[in-house]
């Protein structure tokens, strides 16, 4: 199943605010929404990442374990390993938890995936958890998935 996923910060394909870059661990995630997922899900995934970064896919948020009744984040989520949700965030490829916005290198537009899976279970992991662990933990428990795409240069 496809998961419509959205944001009142920027539109499908378009340029990511420079509200929401990198600014040394301070940066502001924008809002998302999506729909509505299976009945069986039990948690949401959000990963965001960026494929055009020079060495390899440089991961930018890792938040897991979402409660199922989530249809949206609010722009700037606070950058702790647990929020009051009880969703837990991971580590970025920055080395902070939470939400580390767009730092490419001068040049071309890269792209910003923010992808959301609804998965029939919660995971087993810790706080801190890297995209490889979540996304090993979240393997063959993903119901349905859904991602928008940003643009952003500097």
């Amino acid at each position: 199943m496809k998961l419509t996923v959205t944001s009142t910060a920027f539109e499908e394909g378009q340029t990511i605010p420079d509200r929401y870059k990198y600014k040394e661990g301070k940066s502001v995630s924008p809002p998302l929404q999506w729909g509505d997922p299976p009945p069986a899900t039990r948690s949401f995934v959000v990963i965001c990442d960026d494929p055009d970064a020079p060495r390899k896919t440089w991961v930018h948020w890792v938040l897991f374990n979402l409660p199922a009744d989530t249809r949206s984040l609010a722009e700037g989520v606070p950058p702790e390993k647990s929020l009051p949700s009880g969703a837990c965030q991971g580590t970025n490829d920055f080395g902070e938890i939470g939400y580390g916005g767009p730092a490419p290198p001068p040049g071309k537009p890269h792209r910003y995936y923010f992808k959301v899976y609804a998965l029939d279970t919660m995971l087993d992991l810790k706080p801190g958890a890297t995209r490889q662990q979540v996304e090993k933990a979240m393997k063959e428990h993903v119901l349905a998935e859904g991602q928008m795409m940003g643009k952003f240069s500097r």
